[in-house]
């Protein structure tokens, strides 16, 4: 029985995310024109062109307990932890073995069974996903399989990250959320047409609010790609390129890059967006 409930919260919680897009293109059309939505209105074309590589959790930032620890250091991470799903791991996270549910670990707590058999025995079995999966697509699995997170691997069956379907729904509600709302923290648009923006703002974030085409397919942060394209930790001030975009290094705090001036050297200032 819990399982049918879980299934069908997880269909409203999809269907309802896609209400809601609907309707909002549809509101967005004049009323002399609404009609039957164009391929461009339907909210799953909106993910067609992207893939769960371009909105996981990369592994490096993957939060799990690891089976090897003492009960009282994971204990300690629990009370720490946001999340309400957790990988269970031996050692290293590219050993996983498990995904618990923060209620599972409560129950136990509870009978007084806390430990890595029990914890272990209390998980479900690890959820693979290809990281070229398209999002469309993904979010059908995790319908179909009654799933709400997927490890993400390479061609080689490596773990690269981690994708939630709250991450997609986000992605899907950003698509035209953030046509209509101001720039998130850490984007700030300067009066010359550029932007100071944080370094551990996401490029597919970047991406979606400036229709940018920064390159999304190695380091996710902008501190992780400007490390990579200098194969070094920058200092302030020191300028590059990448394809039609120009960054200045601003600031540098605890050995990454804090702040960056960034801005679209193929515009000019009459097409940059605001």
């Amino acid at each position: 029985m819990n399982g049918f409930f879980s299934g069908l919260l997880l269909g409203l919680s999809i269907a309802l995310a896609l209400a809601a897009f609907l309707l909002w293109a549809l509101g967005r059309r004049s009323p002399a024109v609404r009609q039957t939505p164009t391929q461009e209105e339907d909210p799953l074309h909106a993910l067609e062109h992207l893939s769960v590589n371009e909105v996981m959790v990369p592994r490096g930032q993957i939060e799990g307990l690891d089976l090897d620890g003492t009960p009282a250091s994971m204990l300690e991470q629990l009370g720490r932890t946001p999340h309400s799903r957790l990988p269970l791991y031996r050692g290293d996270i590219n050993q996983v073995q498990g995904v618990i549910h923060v209620r599972q670990i409560a129950r136990l707590l509870g009978e007084g069974t806390f430990d890595a058999a029990t914890l272990l025995a209390a998980s479900r079995e690890p959820y693979f996903v290809p990281q070229s999966t398209p999002l469309a697509k993904q979010l059908r699995h995790f319908q179909k399989q009654q799933r709400r997170l997927g490890l993400v691997v390479d061609e080689y069956g490596e773990l690269v990250g981690l994708v939630s379907l709250e991450d997609i729904l986000q992605q899907l509600i950003g698509t035209f959320a953030s046509l209509e709302t101001p720039f998130p923290q850490g984007i700030q648009a300067l009066g010359d047409g550029s932007y100071r923006i944080n370094g551990n703002v996401l490029i597919r974030e970047l991406n979606q609010r400036l229709s940018w085409q920064l390159p999304s397919e190695g380091p996710k942060t902008l501190n992780g790609l400007i490390t990579e394209a200098l194969e070094s930790l920058p200092e302030s001030g020191v300028c590059l390129k990448i394809g039609p975009y120009r960054l200045e290094v601003l600031e540098i705090d605890h050995n990454r890059v804090e702040q960056v001036k960034l801005w679209n050297a193929g515009f000019t200032p009459e097409r940059w967006p605001r």
